[in-house]
């Protein structure tokens, strides 16, 4: 058995031949690595955002790299809409046959304070990121369960720890954990599987650009126990992982890609004083509120 568990490559090609991957927030940075890396391996895919234009080309792109691959682009989709979802669903079976995996990968976040934090903008994260999840599963539920399929959601390290100017997103992230734990329990009689999957600071991505100042990514580096930022192939490597049949027996929990950094990430400093200053914050793009505090990386 442990001989045949060899190849030149981590991934054997073409083991996801025949498969379709349905993905929200799809023309993201890190969800586009993950649908790419399954494309590659054989899957198909349709791939949702908000933007029509954005959406389409990145489908191209991932289209390109596999003679012969489907990827739909459906643009202009409100994960908040189920009746947006359900539209895209008929469509996937409509030009793909079928839904295999689905990553739940739709988000939304900004840095705020509390005390800045409206509750309209407390809502309109939960509704993206939780909501958005949970329309997915009821939009793509009945054809997964077809298919003994596997749901991924896209989580965070956030409310393992705690961390200031993000309690929108801990609340969402932490209810998406929970909200996978209890799919994998219903789902489980039906064959389908359900995880979750916690990126850490990954480099070059739109969502660095948001919330972390450039001029403090070497520090979050060096406190980092591995030593450096993750890539979008980290999080395209352990997506490959919980889709394979490597991981037939794998439901309910949650696999953390982020080089040991959750571990460090509550040291904010110093502390009281980063809660307490009411500074702006410069060199970040992701920013609410007219007096937004941050902590410094």
């Amino acid at each position: 058995m442990v001989k045949q568990y060899v190849s030149k490559n981590t991934w054997a090609p073409g083991i996801f031949d025949g498969k379709v991957v349905f993905c929200t927030g799809g023309a993201g940075d890190i969800c586009s690595g993950q649908v790419e890396a399954l494309v590659s391996l054989g899957a198909n895919a349709v791939i949702l955002g908000r933007r029509q234009e954005a959406t389409q080309k990145r489908a191209s792109e991932i289209a390109a790299i596999r003679p012969g691959a489907q990827v739909l682009g459906l643009g202009g989709i409100d994960v908040r809409s189920v009746q947006a979802l359900e539209g895209a669903v008929a469509t996937t079976i409509e030009k793909l046959g079928r839904i295999d995996f689905v990553i739940c990968g739709a988000a939304g976040n900004f840095l705020s304070t509390v005390e800045n934090l409206s509750a309209n903008a407390f809502k309109s994260v939960i509704d993206i990121d939780l909501l958005g999840s949970y329309n997915t599963v009821k939009a793509t539920l009945a054809e997964v369960k077809k298919r003994k399929g596997r749901y991924l959601f896209v989580s965070a390290t956030m409310h393992y720890t705690g961390m200031p100017y993000q309690s929108h997103a801990i609340a969402a992230k932490a209810a998406i954990d929970a909200l996978s734990g209890a799919l994998s329990i219903e789902l489980g009689p039906y064959g389908v599987t359900s995880n979750t999957l916690a990126p850490g600071p990954i480099a070059g991505t739109e969502g660095m650009a948001r919330l972390a100042q450039a001029s403090q990514l070497d520090k979050l580096t060096r406190n980092i126990p591995l030593q450096r930022m993750g890539e979008v192939s980290d999080i395209a490597d352990a997506t490959v992982f919980l889709f394979s049949p490597a991981a037939n027996w794998i439901t309910g929990t949650g696999i953390v890609v982020d080089g040991g950094a959750w571990r460090r990430q509550s040291n904010h400093e110093p502390y009281p004083e980063i809660v307490m200053s009411g500074e702006p914050v410069a060199d970040v793009a992701g920013q609410k509120g007219k007096h937004l505090q941050r902590a410094k990386l």
